[in-house]
């Protein structure tokens, strides 16, 4: 790269430039930035009302960030499975439900608080069994709905 008298730099491809058929990478993502934002606005909003609804007490297993996380999970690997068996889902399906929703909703954040706190208050062991409980539950619960969705769904086909 060289600089200009102006100051500018110079020496990269500008758009004009730009190989054919090379599009710029933010150019025609807008429909799913926004599907991603409505539906995390819409799982933040759901994982905000669960925790308004049944907080969990100091030093206590957080059963409802552990409930969300699990049944998230859940829901995604129902999500995943039925999308691909979808001859053709809309573009927006996944982006919108699985990234958005379900990635506003389930919440590593704040399972990574929650156990910071709960070892920083002397609960060791609880943050200890809130870790393994969750990645356990997490990982067995998208195991499962997956495989009892295509069960299903083989089930409807072979009618």
């Amino acid at each position: 790269m060289s600089t200009t008298r102006a100051g500018t730099v110079t020496g990269g491809p500008s758009p004009r430039t730009r190989p054919p058929g090379r599009r710029p990478v933010a150019r025609g993502q807008g429909a799913v930035v926004c599907a991603v934002s409505l539906g995390g606005g819409a799982g933040a909003a759901a994982r905000y009302g669960a925790g308004l609804l049944w907080p969990a007490p100091a030093g206590a297993f957080p059963w409802t960030t552990f409930l969300i996380n699990v049944v998230g999970c859940a829901l995604i690997g129902v999500l995943l499975t039925v999308i691909g068996e979808l001859a053709a889902p809309h573009r927006l399906l996944r982006p919108f439900l699985g990234t958005g929703v379900l990635g506003g909703f389930t919440t590593f954040s704040t399972y990574a608080v929650d156990v910071q706190r709960l070892t920083e208050d002397g609960h060791v062991a609880t943050a200890l069994a809130y870790l393994a409980a969750t990645l356990l539950a997490a990982l067995a619960a998208v195991w499962a709905a997956s495989a009892a969705t295509r069960a299903v769904l083989l089930r409807r086909s072979a009618r």
